[in-house]
């Protein structure tokens, strides 16, 4: 049984507390659906990455884990799903089809295995169990790449997520969507097969970013306002397909996902700062002309050996190997962990896990509470017996009452603000996005510093203003954002006054 401790929240903990509640009185299936939820409530919120093949995803799920332990080039186990969760021992779970488990070493180098030896036609899944800390908050879900050739992912792309893959990929509640420089019609069909995969949870602004990955590819004569400069370039480009995008995710980020892994995985050793130091020291011609292109950086003659050069283009590519020198070259002494850190500050990652930190973790109570009332209206929909749907459907009704369930409208007037369905003054779309957005209550007024007086007469205030403006100021589309938003500074004033 899921213990209330584990559970994201207030409204979480209504939902899970309605499950045990008519447990007994519905059916054995209904009942089993109960439990069924129960555990995705009290797990951890199940992020699926999903993206074309070649888009770096594994790498990309690699420097958000910490560690290097999705295989990245394509094999066998880049077209299975594969769920990286927190666990008190490293283990690999190969989950069949018949619902059986095959536990696997991790290879020599800690990665899954590239081969797995079991006919991957019975394979349902991979489970990944790490120890590492990040996944207490986050399960990792690893999704087959769209556009493979073989003719088992052809049909995964035909239909954008197989049956197995869609069964694996069900339990999640949000989705980080990666694309490179452009954006296709399937990319914006896998957006969609997410709405089906996830219980008819649509992917928008509230569960769903996407990253601009290899953003160090982009070529800045490409991109109209850039300079020249390939970062610029990329939030550029970033911002061109946010648009395109729209509504389907919060947001597109740039990021650079082999020197996310690299820096976070521990890919980046000490001989290789040596190496950047060395390289460092050549003469500004030679380092431009070798820093052209691939090949010839690692077949120019110097000092430092041809094999030395192609492991630092592995780890960290032509822009990462710039990146160092110049970091070397401006701080002679810099350590081996400043470089790491410096080049993982370049990958843009830091901005990636603060954007899953706004747009999943501060939302995880409504997110995984909006999800499992979706499964609970799915479950009294296919119960037969009458008087069990209509037993689930007033429980439901009872807890959207609640002070707590406010935040699922909450969620829904994000959705429409973030996606431009309903226009705002920008001062009054960062207040949406704001209360929505965070779970501290200072966070959401905005006021770090503020006394419990000072907060409390603040909330009071916005509330009559948001209430004035829902019935003398807006249009009808405006009022019924502006309608949520003062209920939502109404519970916040509530909740201050009964400290």
């Amino acid at each position: 049984m899921t213990e209330q401790g584990t559970l994201a929240g207030p409204l979480s903990t209504s939902v899970a507390n309605l499950c045990r509640r008519l447990q007994p009185q519905v059916g054995q299936a209904t009942a089993a659906g109960f439990a069924e939820v129960l555990r995705r409530l009290g797990a951890p919120l199940q992020v699926a990455v999903a993206g074309r093949i070649k888009s770096g995803k594994s790498t990309l799920v690699n420097g958000l884990i910490g560690r290097r332990v999705a295989p990245t080039d394509v094999g066998e186990c880049t077209r299975l799903v594969t769920r990286y969760e927190y666990g008190t021992v490293d283990r690999v779970e190969v989950v069949l089809t018949d619902g059986s488990t095959t536990v696997l070493p991790f290879d020599a180098d800690g990665m899954i295995p590239a081969s797995l030896g079991i006919d991957l036609d019975t394979v349902s899944h991979i489970e990944a169990y790490l120890t590492n800390a990040v996944l207490k908050d986050m399960t990792v879900i690893d999704t087959p790449g769209l556009g493979s050739l073989d003719s088992a992912s052809v049909a995964r792309t035909d239909a954008v997520l197989d049956p197995t893959s869609r069964d694996a990929v069900a339990g999640a509640e949000a989705v980080l969507y990666v694309v490179t420089q452009s954006v296709r019609a399937d990319d914006q069909q896998a957006l969609a097969a997410f709405t089906a995969a996830t219980a008819s949870r649509e992917a928008g602004p509230v569960n769903a970013i996407a990253v601009l990955n290899k953003a160090d590819t982009v070529a800045p004569e490409s991109v109209a306002g850039a300079d020249g400069d390939v970062w610029r370039a990329a939030s550029l480009l970033a911002e061109a397909q946010a648009a395109s995008l729209k509504p389907k995710v919060a947001d597109v980020l740039p990021v650079i996902g082999l020197l996310a892994e690299s820096a976070e995985s521990g890919g980046f050793t000490s001989a290789d700062a040596d190496a950047l130091r060395a390289l460092s020291e050549l003469d500004d011609a030679t380092l431009e002309t070798m820093l052209l292109a691939a090949d010839v950086f690692t077949s120019w003659d110097c000092d430092v050996p041809a094999g030395t050069r192609t492991r630092l283009l592995d780890r960290l590519d032509l822009y990462g190997v710039r990146c160092g020198i110049d970091a070397t070259r401006a701080e002679p002494d810099i350590t081996a962990g400043d470089l790491r850190r410096t080049i993982g500050d370049a990958s843009g990652l830091e901005a990636v896990r603060a954007r899953l930190n706004t747009v999943f973790a501060a939302r995880a109570d409504g997110i995984k509470a909006a999800a499992a009332l979706a499964s609970i209206t799915a479950l009294a929909h296919s119960a037969p017996d009458p008087t069990e749907r209509a037993k689930v459907h007033d429980a439901i009704e009872v807890l959207l009452a609640k002070p707590e369930a406010h935040q699922l409208r909450v969620l829904e007037a994000l959705t429409l603000v973030t996606s431009g369905a309903i226009d705002l003054a920008d001062d009054l779309t960062e207040e949406v996005l704001r209360v929505g957005s965070n779970a501290d209550v200072r966070a959401q007024l905005g006021m770090p510093d503020a006394d419990r007086e000072q907060l409390t007469t603040h909330a009071l205030e916005r509330a009559g203003w948001w209430r004035s403006f829902a019935s003398f100021g807006a249009t009808p589309a405006q009022s019924r954002v502006a309608h949520v938003v003062h209920r939502a500074y109404f519970l916040i004033w509530q909740q201050l006054r009964e400290r």
